[in-house]
């Protein structure tokens, strides 16, 4: 077998176990947001419950690998908040409980704000205005998503746990990330590598 043949060989060879071994993601982001002028909480005339709930539906079938979620919202005193997310099948995590005990504080409204796993900061660790990306205060996280198909209705459901404050949600947004294996493409060319250097290695 001729030198050049054995080493295009050993790069086809090598095409496979880095397919094999080392899978790479190719991630593809989808986003959805919605506009709203919900009342925190819903009811006229009071301070304290439930807002109706912020939904976004997701029209395709996406297999979760990484969900990040998207809040503005004024409110007079955010740590009277309770926000969680609902997904399509039922699983809920609440983005910022505080425990009222040690972990009081006060200030006004989320701007821009957005929950996500990879965040430098914990919400728990900042103060309001919250704007930037900040991890949510659950021992989860958003990663209790991860796996799920995105396909149907989200719903952002806020809870006022306090008297004396109301507030609006704005808008609400989520980001989906699904991952495509470029590990795939790196097999199909190794492969391709080897079938076509067979007949010159005979």
């Amino acid at each position: 077998m001729e030198a050049r043949n054995y080493v295009q060989l050993i790069v086809a060879i090598l095409f496979v176990v880095v397919a094999f071994c080392f899978p790479v993601f190719a991630e593809t982001v989808y986003s959805y947001k919605g506009d709203f002028n919900l009342r925190i909480p819903a009811e006229p005339g009071t301070s304290k419950g439930w807002m109706s709930d912020a939904i976004i539906d997701v029209d395709r079938h996406l297999t979760i690998f990484d969900i990040d979620v998207g809040v503005s919202l004024t409110h007079s005193n955010v740590f009277d908040l309770q926000i969680s997310l609902q997904s399509p099948t039922g699983t809920t995590l609440c983005l910022n409980k505080y425990d009222p005990s040690n972990e009081f504080f006060q200030g006004a409204d989320y701007s821009q704000t957005v929950f996500d796993d990879e965040a430098q900061s914990s919400i728990s660790e900042s103060r309001p205005p919250f704007t930037g990306r900040f991890r949510p205060n659950a021992s989860d996280g958003l990663e209790i998503f991860d796996g799920q198909d995105a396909y149907g209705s989200w719903r952002l459901q806020i809870y006022d746990a306090y008297y004396h404050d109301i507030g609006t949600l704005n808008s609400f947004e989520l980001t989906v990330t699904i991952p495509e294996p470029a590990t795939i493409v790196l097999l199909v060319l190794g492969t391709g590598f080897v079938v076509l250097l067979r007949p010159r290695l005979r």
